[in-house]
């Protein structure tokens, strides 16, 4: 007998943080680091693609020029 698979059924990992802001000058989300295309395509990328892209995001969010709250 094959057991069911459990990941079918696990939520879908996202780094999104709920603070869906572009910006300009890296055209990067300023919550998770993401591009435009990468946000529109996360839910229908493999999952290798998806594992691929959570690990450049720390690198690319800590590559951005800190912003100034106003």
């Amino acid at each position: 007998m094959v057991a069911p698979d459990s990941s079918a059924n696990a939520p879908m990992e996202t780094p999104c943080i709920n603070i869906c802001m572009l910006d300009r000058a890296s055209g990067l989300c300023v919550g998770c680091g993401r591009t435009v295309e990468e946000i529109a395509r996360w839910s229908t990328m493999g999952e290798a693609e998806r594992k691929r892209i959570m690990t450049e995001l720390a690198a690319r969010k800590a590559s951005r020029p800190a912003t100034v709250a106003e």
